[in-house]
């Protein structure tokens, strides 16, 4: 059993008498050398030991060696720290976990903010832009930082995504003796902070445009990712994603992904979700990647260079749902399917007849839902109006219940 003692800026003060006693009487402490300083005069027979780096390889054998040392981490260890590694590398019946109040608590409570109001968004060496899927109007979020110039970054960063309004107050040293904050608008936020910061995010816009598209409810317009045309239309894609169902954690494939649209909805739909796109275009896929990382889903969505009809499905993570919406045909729907476990979800669209011939040939196999969908636009035709019909796009969606099912 490994105890991870979670220690916060006030250092030796704000440990209870428990982790006191694991502190005082341990033969070797583990941590970084901040949290070291803070206990070496409460821990005078302990051996000093520093993280090794980096850090993930080094660890096992670390642990190894030192078999009996407790560790220490900042605030809440489960919350972007170590506690979550060692973890994921021993099991959750190897670790012991003894949090401290959070650096995210505290500056929640700094704000009076509740835990149900807030969601907390950790840029510790991670891209900025993981904040960007959590922009709404009224949105707060707490932010954990990596150095003292990522309240400057993010400032610039929501102001050039046109949440310049929003209200940023950066706090640094939580609990400790040094400390301080300061509150200012995203676009006037220049100042560089004390290391140890978080940053308490108050969204707001303004630009009404911008305002209005934000939120986590698929169908946004064309113009949220940067494309050739090749997409899922917005109203069409809604209806794929009300059947696909993202879910917390949830994976997708995107079999002909074109330029992403669905599979990037389906990660900005809900935390952690994470998808598959396939796309022969290499233009098209390095496409994907882009608007990926330019809406703070970097590390979420996986790009395959590749042709749906010839790529191997068995390599991928497993599907929670799957969505064809280009390159349809008979194997490539037969392969999906078999794929699936039970419960996970297969959406397909055709606006072939050859395609559509597809989808009724394996809706006859496994049923479930067919529509068929006509969406009409009003253009301009001279000093008028006059709807204007787009292809009408057949679905089929399905669930998959019955292991043995095979079409």
């Amino acid at each position: 059993m490994i105890d991870v003692v979670g220690i916060g800026d006030d250092g030796w003060a704000g440990l209870d008498e428990v982790r006191r006693g694991l502190v005082a009487g341990a033969a070797t402490l583990i941590g970084g050398r901040r949290h070291l300083d803070l206990v070496a005069d409460h821990a005078p027979h302990a051996d000093l030991v520093a993280w090794p780096s980096p850090l993930r390889p080094g660890l096992e054998a670390l642990l190894e060696a030192r078999g009996d040392a407790v560790i220490l981490a900042s605030g809440d260890p489960l919350r972007s720290g170590i506690g979550t590694t060692l973890v994921d590398l021993l099991g959750p019946e190897s670790v012991r976990v003894l949090p401290a109040v959070g650096s995210d608590v505290l500056a929640r409570a700094r704000q009076g903010w509740s835990a149900e109001e807030t969601v907390v968004v950790t840029a510790v060496g991670r891209d900025l832009r993981a904040v960007l899927p959590h922009l709404a109007p009224r949105a707060r979020l707490v932010v954990l930082c990596s150095t003292g110039e990522d309240a400057a970054r993010l400032g610039r960063l929501l102001t050039e995504n046109g949440w310049g309004a929003t209200m940023l107050t950066a706090r640094w040293h939580l609990g400790g003796a040094e400390e301080g904050a300061r509150s200012e608008r995203a676009d006037a936020f220049t100042a560089t902070t004390p290391d140890l910061v978080v940053v308490c995010v108050e969204a707001r816009s303004d630009d009404p445009v911008t305002a209005a598209a934000a939120g986590p409810v698929p169908g946004r317009p064309e113009d949220f990712i940067d494309h050739d045309g090749q997409l899922t239309k917005r109203d069409v894609r809604a209806g794929a994603l009300a059947r696909l169902r993202p879910a917390p954690g949830a994976h997708l494939w995107d079999l002909g992904a074109g330029n992403g649209s669905v599979a990037l909805e389906w990660c900005l739909a809900v935390d952690r979700a994470t998808a598959t796109c396939v796309e022969r275009d290499a233009a098209r896929a390095a496409r994907i990647t882009a608007n990926a990382q330019a809406l703070g889903l970097a590390g979420r969505v996986d790009v395959v260079v590749g042709d749906t009809t010839t790529t191997d499905l068995s390599a991928f993570p497993v599907a929670d749902a799957v969505f064809v919406g280009g390159g349809l045909d008979p194997d490539l729907l037969a392969r999906a399917w078999s794929s699936l476990r039970p419960g996970a979800r297969l959406v397909a669209h055709a606006v072939t007849l050859e395609g559509e011939s597809a989808l009724l040939d394996l809706h006859a196999r496994t049923g479930g839902e067919l529509t068929r969908t006509s969406i009409e636009r009003a253009v301009t035709l001279g000093r008028f109006l006059s709807w204007t019909p787009a292809r009408a796009v057949v679905q089929l969606a399905v669930t998959r219940t019955d292991p043995e099912d095979q079409p």
